[in-house]
């Protein structure tokens, strides 16, 4: 069999876990940070949040390409610095502005860092072990979202200064970009594009219904996400345990790559994504419909079981339904997907929360999940299966 684990796989999963943890010990943070510094109300919230989402979706299509047309490891390493070195805004932001720009302007480095990380993790993947190569480098989010918001939490509550994590965040950034610099990776021909610009060039448009499904899923996530901490603290008097839900979260997540590593394996991707999809579904309504500790902590594990067999099913069905040489753009286009649904869930998460409640909020997220699930039982299902390239 194959070797899965060659030291450049390993590379670049440790990086994309420094690359999350830098971002993810922040998310739950951010809201509190600044309702509590700032005094930001909960749409205001939401604007200075989607900033990061709206420049993050416009940069993908152009990461795709760039991926495709241009040395990966040069890439790579120049979206990896910018997006290491932004940290340091957080730290000198002494405005709500000046924050807004700084986050605004986090999301471009972030979006094409992660593009051009996760397709060379597929370039050095062996086409035999490549869908199980997909579901274990998801490990690597997995983790890091585990442990980076119970850690950030956890410093700010014991601390009060987000500064602290600030700082930590722009080291573990450099350390990715550290290792990244250490890949060694084989030359291989750049794509020549002699044919007219064309939307294709920068988004995988055979995948539209992939599209739609992975969006009503990310605006779910968005709104849990981003309202977790605030939501738990102003309403369920949890102001510690946020942190808890991500380790939940991402058990289930871990545990679900690996239960499904094998099925991935053995080539079964929609069924693998059925199974996430519907476990998923189960998790968001538990969320939505009890306002406890019960539905809290419970929907946690639930959604991150369901999330662990969807994703990397879901990244498959993308790369599958593209040439090899279209790899970076069918990448950036499942990533385009989610983080349009995320900007989308974030503003309107906030609006709804401000004028009608954290409850309608959930419950709107709970709504699009169902129709995210729908798509995918009626529509996608069959299109992935006529269209897929191998």
């Amino acid at each position: 069999m194959d070797k899965l684990w060659n030291s450049n796989y390993v590379k670049v999963w440790i990086a994309n876990f420094m690359l999350n943890f830098s971002f993810m010990i922040l998310t739950p943070l951010l809201p509190l940070y600044l309702s509590e510094h700032f005094d930001a109300s909960k749409d205001v919230i939401g604007i200075v949040l989607f900033g990061y989402s709206l420049t993050a979706l416009l940069i993908r299509p152009f990461s795709g390409y760039f991926v495709d047309s241009f040395p990966r490891k040069t890439v790579l390493l120049t979206a990896y610095f910018a997006f290491a070195i932004l940290f340091g805004g957080y730290i000198v932001a002494g405005s709500l502005l000046f924050f807004f720009i700084v986050r605004t302007l986090h999301g471009a480095p972030m979006g094409a860092a992660t593009v051009a990380n996760s397709t060379v993790a597929i370039d050095v993947l062996p086409s035999s072990r490549r869908a199980e190569g997909i579901g274990y480098y998801g490990i690597s989010n997995n983790t890091s979202t585990a442990i980076a918001p119970a850690i950030g939490l956890y410093i700010y509550h014991l601390t009060d200064n987000a500064q602290y994590i600030f700082f930590l965040a722009l080291a573990t950034a450099f350390i990715g970009f550290f290792i990244n610099s250490t890949l060694s990776l084989a030359k291989r021909e750049q794509v020549q594009h002699h044919q007219p610009v064309s939307l294709d060039r920068f988004f995988l448009t055979k995948a539209w219904p992939e599209v739609i499904t992975m969006a009503c899923f990310a605006f779910a996530f968005a709104v849990v996400s981003t309202y977790l901490a605030i939501y738990g603290k102003d309403e369920l008097g949890i102001t510690t345990g946020s942190g808890l839900f991500f380790v939940l979260m991402s058990t289930g997540l871990v545990l679900s790559r690996l239960i499904g590593a094998r099925s991935l394996r053995d080539g079964k991707i929609v069924e693998n994504g059925t199974h996430g999809i519907l476990i998923a579904l189960a998790g968001y309504l538990l969320f939505a419909a009890l306002h406890n500790k019960i539905g809290y902590f419970g929907a946690a594990l639930i959604i991150g079981f369901g999330n662990g067999h969807m994703f990397p099913a879901m990244q498959t069905i993308f790369i599958n339904l593209a040439p090899h040489s279209r790899r970076g753009t069918a990448n950036s286009t499942f990533l385009i997907s989610w983080d349009t649904g995320m900007g989308i869930g974030i503003m309107t998460g906030g609006v709804i929360a401000e004028h009608f409640g954290y409850a309608a909020a959930f419950w709107v997220a709970a709504a699009m999940v169902v129709a995210g699930a729908l798509h995918f039982l009626l529509s996608n299902r069959k299109h992935y299966l006529q269209n897929r390239l191998r």
